[in-house]
């Protein structure tokens, strides 16, 4: 961190293109709410923050922000920790969107509020032994059933979010996933929309859909989603000197 971010100085440049990148990545979450009969308020805009320094996230908060995203547990626990002294006070509410390994469940609930990919019965049970008070978790669905990508099968959810339901450490939110390689964005998002349909006569409070990233958050609005996961649309392409 630079020695102006170190004060809480604020790089005007920066404001100003996060500024506008947030307005438009705003504009198009409104058309694709319009254009699906939707309202703008049901769709949360998750700012994925990894690789960017913790000066970006205090900008994106005082743009009124406070959803936040990182992958990286080491990353993250830095970050955090800078965000805190940059901004003293100021809500923020931060998510693990990155694969988790067993042995570090402890170490990230150490700033995640929300671990969004649960995709495995020994995951959530590792999370759970971790936890010290209950923790929000969301399933991390495969829509093709390709695991090396992360998640778990579509077809074998409601055992998964079964099992998270039944631990009194986890708390079932919903759902994530990512579409896949070699499928439309819009027919992957249905079919999770159709799963997650069925999921809710079981689970009720799994409300969140979280699908839908920089390169096709129209698609996942028009199929539900209530949580987009953007990061370059809204920050750009510029990257940490040091990861």
């Amino acid at each position: 961190m630079n020695q102006d971010a170190r004060d809480g100085v604020v790089d005007v440049d920066r404001r100003e293109e996060l500024a506008l990148s947030l307005a438009e990545v705003r504009e198009r979450i409104a058309k694709a709410c319009a254009a699906a009969g939707r309202s703008p308020a049901e769709v949360e805009l998750l700012a994925v923050t990894k690789t960017f320094p913790a000066a970006d996230v205090a900008i994106l908060s005082d743009l009124g922000l406070t959803a936040f995203a990182e992958n990286r547990d080491q990353e993250a626990s830095r970050k955090t920790g800078e965000f805190a002294e940059l901004r003293p006070g100021a809500p923020a509410r931060w998510h693990m969107v990155g694969s988790l390994q067993r042995n570090k469940a402890k170490s990230v609930l150490r700033w995640a509020d929300r671990i969004d990919t649960v995709d495995s019965t020994r995951l959530a049970d590792a999370i759970a032994r971790a936890a010290a008070e209950p923790v929000e978790v969301l399933v991390q669905v495969s829509i093709d059933g390709d695991e090396s990508r992360g998640g778990h099968p579509i077809g074998d959810l409601p055992r998964l979010a079964d099992h998270v339901a039944r631990s009194s450490e986890l708390i079932l939110r919903g759902v994530m996933t990512v579409a896949p390689l070699g499928m439309s964005p819009q027919q992957a998002f249905a079919a999770l929309y159709e799963a997650v349909t069925r999921l809710r006569d079981d689970h009720p409070d799994a409300t969140v859909i979280s699908a839908g990233m920089s390169g096709d958050l129209e698609d996942a609005i028009a199929c539900g989603s209530t949580c987009v996961r953007v990061g370059t649309a809204l920050l750009g392409s510029r990257r940490l000197a040091s990861p």
